[in-house]
């Protein structure tokens, strides 16, 4: 197995997904004064993606460990395509949140289809390392949506900017199926019921109870910001117009990309000097934790000063990832799949719930002159989410307090 037949042609599957997410950001506003969308409602439609992604997570999470990465991802991605298609034929925001629905289904499997090939073909301490630079690829298509795709915007619209990501997702779903090779197949005596019935002893296993909740807090917030909350916010506090919140939002890509490498880097050495490679996201969230309270309550009126926050932002969110290869390392390999899908699912059902109380919160308050919504609603919803991501941090350090006092003496 080699980075081109495994790493990249999968990477690529988060590479659409990352694209679909930061799309909204840009084409958000335009797309809620064309249908005369509420906060609520905008938020409710880019949510309807995580819908479908936190459905599908577990039954993707049992087929990549039956049928293995090649199979399913060759599928998803075709999905994906027709989620594309169906934004780029909306007639009204029904037809627009089906396709959007279809897109969440289509990427739901992206970063779990990496991990979990990578837990089959690779040395348990290079998974970290190897998800990290997968994840990266993918972040280049946080980078698409954002200037490339603001140029192109008065040329071929919003509809047009999904037909690319539909061809694209086409393409990338028959390099999969040409490149990925095999997974070992299933053991014929194995029953289907026998692989849904493990999830229960996961979301039980004293470690996934511990550690979780603070990782999907982390992660969520990172969903909900750069899935669409970041470009309103960007024009409402900060004051900036169409190309520079583009060119912001392509720096916040770079965040992603970098924070996404860098974490599995340091997680998979840390791993190999015998620490945990849990280190890596906990100083993330102490990070994201200084951040939200400057970005609610002193947020700065320097350009430069606003681009380095909201990229530290996105570096903080993405370490995520090397969590998740590390909760997966405390597990079986045959169930790697499965715990991810576990972590997942749980993580975009919080995204979802973040995503539409934002916008619940907004429409508190009266919308401006200009159509965008008051900076007070902004800075309570950050609020908030500084609260939830006290509690499960003080969650997280109880309970791995009580996990070390009744392990067994070495």
């Amino acid at each position: 197995m080699n980075f081109f037949t495994v790493t990249l042609p999968l990477g690529m599957v988060n590479f659409i997904n990352q694209a679909s997410r930061a799309l909204m950001a840009i084409i958000g506003p335009a797309v809620a004064l064309e249908f005369g969308l509420s906060a609520s409602d905008l938020g409710l439609l880019a949510a309807s993606l995580f819908v479908a992604y936190a459905a599908a997570q577990l039954p993707v999470g049992v087929a990549l460990d039956r049928y293995g990465p090649r199979r399913i991802q060759t599928a998803s991605t075709l999905i994906a395509a027709a989620g594309f298609a169906t934004c780029a034929l909306a007639d009204g925001t029904i037809m627009l949140a089906l396709g959007r629905f279809l897109t969440g289904l289509g990427v739901a499997s992206s970063l779990i289809g990496l991990i979990k090939a990578h837990s089959t073909w690779y040395p348990k301490e290079r998974v970290a390392a190897l998800t990290g630079i997968g994840v990266f690829i993918g972040g280049m298509g946080g980078m698409l949506a954002t200037v490339p795709v603001q140029a192109l915007l008065p040329a071929i619209g919003w509809r047009g900017a999904f037909w690319l990501l539909a061809v694209l997702a086409t393409v990338i779903a028959m390099w999969i199926w040409r490149a990925v090779p095999p997974s070992p197949k299933c053991p014929a005596e194995r029953k289907l019921w026998q692989d849904i019935r493990e999830f229960g002893p996961i979301y039980r296993n004293p470690r996934f109870v511990a550690l979780v909740p603070a990782i999907i807090v982390l992660n969520a917030l990172h969903f909900t910001y750069q899935g669409l909350w970041v470009g309103p916010w960007l024009r409402d506090v900060a004051g900036m117009g169409d190309a520079l919140r583009a060119a912001v939002l392509l720096c916040y890509a770079l965040g992603v990309m970098f924070g996404n490498l860098i974490a599995g880097q340091a997680a998979s050495r840390l791993q190999m000097r015998g620490q945990s490679p849990m280190m890596v996201p906990v100083a993330a969230m102490f990070l994201m934790l200084v951040l939200q309270a400057v970005l609610a309550f002193a947020p700065p009126a320097n350009t430069i000063a606003v681009t380095l926050l909201w990229v530290a932002f996105a570096f903080a969110g993405s370490t995520s990832s090397a969590a998740y290869a590390a909760v997966s390392g405390g597990f079986p390999p045959q169930l790697a799949g499965r715990v991810s899908t576990a972590v997942n699912a749980t993580m975009l059902v919080l995204t979802f719930v973040m995503q539409t109380a934002i916008g619940a919160v907004l429409d508190i308050f009266p919308r401006t002159a200009s159509g965008g919504w008051d900076t007070r609603g902004y800075a309570w919803a950050m609020a908030a989410t500084i609260i939830l991501q006290v509690l499960v941090m003080v969650w997280m350090w109880h309970r791995t307090r009580l996990l070390r006092a009744l392990a067994p003496a070495p």
